[in-house]
């Protein structure tokens, strides 16, 4: 059975923690119990539990709401006050020290649950909504597209892993594949089965060379208060956080070494242990781990674990290059042409002109879909025709070499043309720079719009070739 929470039972009532426990149990969740204030916050604190089931009275010498002001003051835990005080007063004085709730004895087993529950959910989408905030993620849930063999096979084969429930999978494929969108589906299709929608289902990404190495594994796996000097509170880990969901690891081939090997464990156990921490956490999560390393010849050259290498590779799936499926470029342009145009609402946009979708289809895309997406995106906000002309498209796609700007506008009325070939790179670069500021009357600013690049590198551009 899925442990769906952690329960610290403090009553000393022994009859009454006791049926407490076991109906908790029965309802699938892990407790224990005490039935003794003393060390209350010590005990707590070193079990990690979701929710603090609290007597108010603990007897003559101890008071349940000066426990609850401790734990407040220490721990994120949430608590529920027991009182056999049916006062508005006493709930009122534990709301005001942070009380989630509170239950007046004798109480009905269902209702005990039920709040739980509600607790639990609350503090996990509160969890959830604070990790999303922090990291600022702008996600947007693209489908895969295609219908090349290539891509066709990848789908079939994901479809058929998530709906086996393999708990670990691994994608590889160059830099711009679509393996995070790949992996997204992959969690859609993973939970599909739950009676909750899936989009309600916790789903983690962490870029594995996006944070810091002295923060990625309190990040990753949570950290106790005052695991290192600014731990100033308990933290879950991004683990804990992806707990009944899916939690994606990109650019696993990067992982630090000692990280590893703490990976590996997560793996094998199921359980995380926080940063200081003593105890080890049970987490139920999907992992899918994404890399552009070729991952055997990194344990070839020890740079990446065996046995990790393995135990990720059981399950693993390569999205092959834009460049070697080039029938789903079309496709994916015209999916990304309706989805831009709906985000800017550029509703006079239906098309490409073949000379564009041309251009498109025969070029190599170094940086795939990706690359592709942000093409389509540029050439929407700037065209004002019904189509997509070559106006905005990269200036290498013509089958020209890049100078320092990564888009050059060609329009009817205010043209810039290249320099014959057999010149130096410099020496285009120059006479660019000349033309645009022919065009714009020497106006710098306009000129720098013209050529898609800052105000300051055209400042340096003039001043390098002494066009002043």
């Amino acid at each position: 059975m899925k442990i769906k929470g952690r329960i610290f039972l403090l009553d000393d009532d022994e009859l009454i923690v006791t049926m407490l426990a076991r109906a908790l149990r029965n309802e699938g969740f892990e407790t224990q119990v005490h039935t003794s204030g003393n060390d209350a916050l010590e005990k707590i604190e070193s079990w990690h539990p979701d929710l603090v089931m609290l007597d108010i009275n603990l007897g003559e010498e101890q008071n349940g709401l000066d426990i609850l002001s401790d734990i407040k003051s220490n721990l994120e835990t949430q608590v529920v006050m027991l009182t056999g005080d049916d006062t508005a007063e006493t709930a009122i004085r534990a709301m005001k020290i942070g009380a989630a709730d509170y239950l007046t004895k004798p109480f009905n087993v269902d209702e005990v649950t039920l709040v739980i529950r509600g607790i639990l959910e609350r503090s996990k989408l509160k969890d959830e909504v604070k990790y999303l905030r922090k990291s600022q993620l702008d996600y947007v849930h693209h489908e895969m597209v295609g219908t090349s063999p290539a891509i066709s096979e990848i789908l079939e084969n994901a479809k058929t892993i998530a709906s086996a429930g393999v708990p670990t999978i691994l994608i590889t494929g160059e830099s711009g594949t679509g393996k995070e969108v790949l992996a997204r589906n992959i969690h859609h299709w993973l939970h599909l089965d739950q009676k909750e929608n899936s989009e309600g289902v916790p789903y983690i990404a962490v870029n594995c060379t996006a944070l810091p190495d002295n923060l990625i594994e309190s990040e990753l796996f949570g950290h106790t208060k005052w695991a290192f000097t600014d731990a100033k509170t308990d933290k879950k880990g991004m683990f804990e956080l992806a707990d009944g969901g899916t939690i994606l690891l990109d650019e696993i081939g990067d992982m630090r070494p000692d990280l590893q090997s703490k990976f590996l464990r997560v793996l094998e156990n199921r359980s995380v242990r926080r940063l200081g921490g003593k105890v080890d956490l049970p987490v139920e999560v999907n992992v899918i781990a994404t890399t552009n390393r070729d991952l055997k010849k990194a344990v070839a050259e020890k740079e990446f674990r065996e046995d990790l290498f393995f135990r990720l590779s059981t399950f693993s799936l390569h999205l092959p290059p834009l460049r070697e499926r080039r029938d789903d470029i079309p496709l994916l342009a015209r999916y990304f042409l309706i989805f831009f145009c709906q985000k800017y609402t550029k509703k006079n946009i239906n098309g490409f002109t073949p000379e564009a979708e041309k251009l498109l289809q025969d070029y190599n895309w170094p940086g795939n879909v990706r690359e592709l997406k942000n093409v389509v995106e540029r050439c929407v906000v700037l065209e004002k025709k019904e189509q997509v002309s070559c106006d905005f498209l990269p200036l290498e796609m013509s089958g020209y070499t890049r100078t320092t700007y990564p888009f050059v506008e060609r329009r009817k009325n205010a043209k810039l043309i290249l320099s014959e070939k057999g010149l130096s790179l410099e020496e285009v670069e120059k006479d660019l720079i000349k033309q645009a500021l022919a065009l714009a009357n020497n106006n710098q600013t306009k000129a720098a719009k013209l050529l898609n690049i800052s105000y300051d590198s055209l400042r340096y551009q003039v001043k390098k070739f002494n066009l002043a």
